[in-house]
């Protein structure tokens, strides 16, 4: 069983590979419903595989699914073109096809995905039927069980829409990427990489992780995945050199974050906002660049000053002695591809074939260093092949999920009332309009992945912050922010528990301390909603001092985080500076005099006391 698994996902990546190089060319729909078909197969093939006890009934069940699941995507499959031809026209077997699929979407997102997304997809299936009897905004059109299972399994608007769309193109080609770099050893040149860019500096450890955690986004597309990959290596590094567990932990999360709004790979939700806004990829990675760079500078700031104020001894490793060059001179060929991603990316490209020619580039190059096509590239390939498909799993059913919760809102209208309800519990006021798609978005967040999150807000609140003034771009991207980071934002913060257990730390601490040190960017989204030159909007100038006021803000929130500029901050300094701070992120020449003098009357004050220097 194990073969028919491995060789069910290589062949899954195969096809989507040979789809987008033009080889075979599959309709939008067919890829889709293949899509799902096999992601559905190798979700319930992996509790297969899982299953340690020897009850009879479980193994029944789920051989059934798997067997449930070919059935289902070969029917439509094979009935989706009729249907199109007929102009939508469903017969009565296509009704409970689709609640089979409905059903199998739903368990597989319970065991994929978690109970939170499979419950939430549940109570949103139930919507229409239960409608009429609701009250208040909730209150709506009651529909029959053909009309919503013809509009989710029988269109492209519910199962078989834009979320899963995306995965079928954009994401499992990423992640097949990312496999690839993986396994041909990339992690080892990134982890190397980072390491010698921060060696013989202070916090070395922890610089090194930030660093690494950036890199590894291209690979990883969830902040979980990617602590888990960075952390393992970097947290006891973190703890030899002086900081708590529960701090190392914290740092690893907060910067493993930052991989999914790091360009020019962001998270996975990132290819479907631009699917749903209509703009090019490449015009939201370059909208994040800047809002990324200072994220990340407030993570170093963070832990330099940590580390000064700790007395840290400096740490080194054996593997940090390696020189900067010799890095480079050992891993070239993972550059270039990187670098052939980015460029294609810039040219216009979409992102699945930016992917695509990356991972050509890449064996390309390995077959022409290594000067031989032997059994260990072969096998390192299909590994690849697999470890792509099984990694878009869990990305690829959260989008199946969030095509019912999406087709519901789209089928009823209630999408259109809560977004009213928004509105008027903003008043019409845009800044509250904000803090409640901000509070919104942590809440979703919390029980659901960052697809998921982004997708409901995107339907539901994204047009409200639009019909408010807020720019479409700005909008979905400030929804996008907090979709993220709400992998560290207590009481559930999946990338903090991970980074826990790695680091043998209480969870509770190791997440609040992770909320602390990701204070940035909890304002980031708010001031590039203010501030859309943060976002590349504006003239070369303007941009430019916009950024260095900003990060001057980020220093002085930094600051206040930690409580130390060369001596230890009381409660009011630490005050001024967070108000500093965000007076200095916000764009206008008012308020960045304002905050600049409260940072230098703040910084004088803590000069008065000591004779060392801020750093």
């Amino acid at each position: 069983m194990r073969n028919v698994v491995f060789w069910m996902g290589a062949l899954t990546s195969i096809v989507h590979i040979l789809n987008v190089s033009g080889i075979i060319s599959l309709s939008a729909m067919s890829l889709r419903a293949f899509h799902l078909m096999m992601m559905l197969f190798l979700c319930f093939s992996a509790s297969l595989l899982k299953e340690t006890t020897n009850n009879k009934l479980k193994f029944v069940g789920n051989v059934a699914l798997l067997v449930l699941s070919l059935l289902s995507g070969i029917y439509i499959l094979i009935r989706w073109e009729d249907i199109a031809l007929s102009g939508g026209v469903t017969v009565e077997s296509d009704i409970w096809l689709g609640v089979l699929t409905v059903f199998l979407v739903l368990e597989a997102t319970r065991r994929a995905a978690g109970t939170a997304l499979a419950l939430i997809s549940a109570l949103f299936l139930i919507y229409p039927f239960v409608a009429p009897y609701l009250p208040f905004v909730l209150k709506g059109k009651g529909y029959s069980l053909s009309r919503v299972m013809s509009f989710l399994f029988a269109s492209t608007e519910g199962l078989f829409g834009i979320p899963i769309g995306v995965s079928s193109t954009y994401i499992i080609l990423f992640c097949i990427y990312g496999a690839f770099l993986s396994e041909f050893g990339a992690s080892d040149f990134l982890y190397k990489f980072a390491s010698s860019l921060t060696k013989n500096v202070i916090a070395a450890a922890a610089k090194t992780s930030i660093v690494f955690s950036a890199l590894v986004g291209m690979i990883s597309g969830s902040a979980a995945g990617n602590v888990a990959i960075t952390g393992s290596l970097t947290i006891p590094m973190m703890i030899r050199e002086g900081y708590s567990p529960e701090k190392a932990g914290a740092i690893s999360a907060v910067a493993a974050t930052g991989g999914q709004i790091m360009p020019p790979i962001m998270g996975a939700a990132a290819f479907i906002m631009a699917e749903i806004i209509g703009k090019p990829y490449v015009s939201i990675m370059k909208a994040a660049v800047l809002p990324a760079i200072l994220y990340f500078l407030s993570i170093f700031i963070i832990v330099h000053l940590e580390a000064k104020k700790g007395r840290f001894k400096e740490y080194k490793a054996e593997e940090v002695e390696l020189k900067f060059l010799e890095v480079i001179k050992g891993g070239w060929h993972f550059i270039i591809p990187i670098a052939v991603l980015v460029y294609v990316l810039v040219r216009g490209y979409s992102p699945f074939k930016a992917a695509y020619y990356s991972i050509l580039t890449l064996l390309a190059i390995h077959l022409i260093s290594k000067r031989k096509f032997d059994k260990d590239f072969l096998i390192k390939t299909l590994n690849a092949l697999e470890k792509g498909a099984k990694d878009t799993l869990s990305i690829a059913i959260a989008c199946a999920a969030s095509g019912i919760i999406v087709g519901v809102l789209s089928l009823t209208g209630l999408g259109i009332r809560i977004s009213s309800m928004i509105f008027t519990l903003s008043a019409g006021a845009k800044l509250l309009a904000l803090i409640w798609t901000m509070v919104f978005s942590i809440i979703l967040g919390m029980g659901l992945p960052t697809t998921a999150a982004y997708l409901i807000l995107a339907s539901v609140v994204a047009p409200t912050l639009v019909k408010m003034g807020v720019p479409l771009l700005s909008a979905h991207l400030f929804v996008f922010f907090f979709g993220c980071v709400s992998t560290i934002t207590p009481p559930v913060a999946l990338a903090s528990y991970v980074a826990a257990g790695i680091a043998k730390a209480n969870l509770n601490k190791v997440g609040w301390t992770a909320f602390k040190y990701g204070l940035v960017s909890f304002i980031l989204p708010y001031m590039f909603v203010y501030s859309p030159t943060l976002l590349l909007e504006g003239t070369f100038i303007k941009v430019v001092g916009s950024f260095l006021f900003a990060a001057l803000g980020v220093f002085a929130i930094a600051s206040a985080i930690v409580g130390y500029i060369g001596v230890e901050l009381k409660v009011w300094q630490r005050a001024f500076l967070l108000v500093a701070g965000v007076l200095l992120i916000k764009e206008g020449l008012i308020t960045d005099l304002l905050g600049l003098g409260l940072v230098l009357f703040t910084y004088a004050l803590s000069k008065i006391k000591t004779k060392e220097g801020i750093l």
